[in-house]
């Protein structure tokens, strides 16, 4: 079997995906137009969403940088449809900028943001955000957690292809060549099979995008673009602890799980094509729900980023029987 190379064009859909297109206002809201480029299921990958949605917010803020964002994932997106992403004005005080994004997909075939368009279908929205925008200000510093000490290099671990890549299904074949995101796991695996070494609710990986962050012209791309690709990186991964702590995997048969929401909270700048290390652990699990918190680092220990995101999380296991 010929075995295919990463795209050298994964980087540059990420930066397409996340240069957004101004559309038609809906509700005197400020909105974009954006498209799909990673095609890993028939429902679209939620850090993509989240990802788009802080640029649509960046771009109706001026001077002021993106420190939070809490956003809830309210129904599956289809990636055979146009998205569209209205940012609302709720605040613009000296220190700070507040908006409100979401993610739009409309129900039928007609375009619902098409330009020039005076009446608009039913829109569905599929993501709604908060994110939070301060102007640069000098303060105390401090941080903890502090990151783990003794880690392999990230170069000298295998890429996901290197797990993946002989794997002969659709979905397999699509993450190990097409996603945006290099990923190399200091934790074991879980794409095929459980973590036997370990069942405490725990991930560590290193990650970056594949090749440095740049416009088609070769111009650096703006700030927001690396904690987008920052964003749209660190939701692949909270399922995992819970993953490792009940010993399953994530081609566990019957096994169901759904983003429902994402908070993240950016302290410092960084580099999305740099190597970062996201640390993860699952405090706790219940209800068909479990709830992932992690941590980013640059490679020389500096605290960037604070994720905190729940999931739906449903066992076969658990489910209702009939009587």
């Amino acid at each position: 079997m010929t075995v295919p190379h990463i795209s050298a064009d994964t980087t540059a859909n990420l930066v397409r995906m996340l240069d957004l297109t101004p559309a038609a206002s809906l509700g005197g809201d400020d909105s974009f137009s954006a498209v799909t480029l990673t095609r890993e299921s028939p429902r679209t990958f939620g850090g993509q969403v989240l990802a788009q949605a802080l640029v649509a917010a960046q771009r109706t803020v001026e001077g002021k940088q993106l420190h939070s964002v809490h956003g809830y994932f309210l129904r599956p997106g289809d990636i055979t449809k146009p998205l569209y992403y209205a940012s609302q004005r709720l605040n613009d005080g000296r220190s700070f900028a507040t908006r409100r994004v979401q993610a739009f997909q409309e129900p039928g075939e007609r375009p619902v943001f098409a330009p020039g368009a005076e009446v608009y279908e039913d829109p569905q929205a599929i993501f709604s955000a908060i994110a939070s925008f301060q102007l640069p200000a000098a303060g105390v510093e401090h941080q903890l957690p502090v990151m783990p000490r003794g880690l392999p290099d990230p170069e000298s671990l295998p890429r996901v292809s290197d797990y993946l890549g002989q794997v002969q299904h659709p979905v397999a074949q699509a993450v190990a060549w097409e996603r945006p995101i290099d990923i190399r796991y200091v934790s074991a695996p879980l794409y095929t099979q459980p973590d036997d070494s370990s069942t405490e609710p725990q991930a560590v990986v290193w990650f970056k995008t594949f090749d440095e962050l740049l416009n088609p012209d070769g111009s650096p791309v703006p700030p927001v673009y690396h904690q987008a690709a920052i964003a749209y990186a660190s939701d692949y991964l909270p399922l995992e602890p819970a993953l490792r702590a009940h010993s399953k995997f994530w081609l566990q048969p019957g096994m169901k799980s759904a983003s429902l929401d994402h908070a993240m909270w950016f302290h410092r700048p960084a580099r999305a094509d740099q190597w970062l290390l996201y640390v993860l652990d699952s405090p706790s699990a219940q209800g068909g729900r479990m709830l992932s918190r992690g941590s980013i680092f640059t490679a020389d220990g500096q605290l960037v980023a604070t994720v905190a995101q729940e999931m739906m999380f449903r066992l076969p296991e658990f489910a209702p029987t009939s009587s």
